[in-house]
């Protein structure tokens, strides 16, 4: 009786590991998918912002045209990047366009003063906070999935059902790893 309950008690058992494994590697997959809707939905928010803060400034700085064009094509680079390393090259780009046009806010002392430019400068730096957040909350998801999936016995399963390592949402420099700035 003993040998037939390791008989069926060593495969019941593998069997149970095996399925409990699989479901730990698609709870990693589907937290870190949720964490990258975060981040979108924050890029979102960003994308919404912009418009209206060069429309505020265009009204005080209507002669600074290049930087406007600037901002919005880089803000349409970043809408439409795909694809882990081209958002986070074409989010970079449009940080430092909005870096141009807080300074060209500098030069016009209406503006700073302006309640709505203050209001959406306000929104934006929030904004940023909160990417911020959803990059790191992203990243660490991402992290224990690459660990789940790398470490043995468990990259067995992950290579046998495909789950495969993700990739972090990274800042190209140590600036753009600060939220936007502004000085008044």
């Amino acid at each position: 009786m003993n040998i037939l309950y390791i008989i069926l008690g060593v495969p019941a058992i593998i069997v149970g590991w095996l399925i409990l494994t699989y479901n730990k590697l698609i709870v990693l997959r589907q937290r870190a998918k949720e964490a990258w809707s975060d981040i979108e939905v924050q890029l979102k928010r960003r994308y919404d912002l912009i418009p209206n803060l060069v429309e505020t400034v265009k009204g005080y700085a209507t002669h600074e045209s290049g930087v406007f064009e600037r901002v919005t094509q880089a803000r349409t680079m970043a809408m439409g990047a795909s694809g882990m390393k081209e958002k986070a090259e074409a989010e970079n780009v449009l940080s430092g366009t909005l870096k141009s046009l807080f300074a060209v806010a500098e030069a016009y002392p209406d503006l700073k003063a302006s309640q709505n430019f203050l209001e959406l400068q306000r929104e934006l730096t929030d904004t940023e906070d909160k990417v911020q957040a959803s990059r790191r909350f992203y990243n660490a998801n991402v992290r224990d999935m690459s660990i789940a999936v790398q470490t043995f016995p468990t990259n067995l399963i992950a290579q046998a059902f495909g789950f495969k390592a993700m990739e972090f949402f990274e800042t190209a420099s140590e600036a753009e790893k600060e939220p936007v700035k502004v000085k008044f």
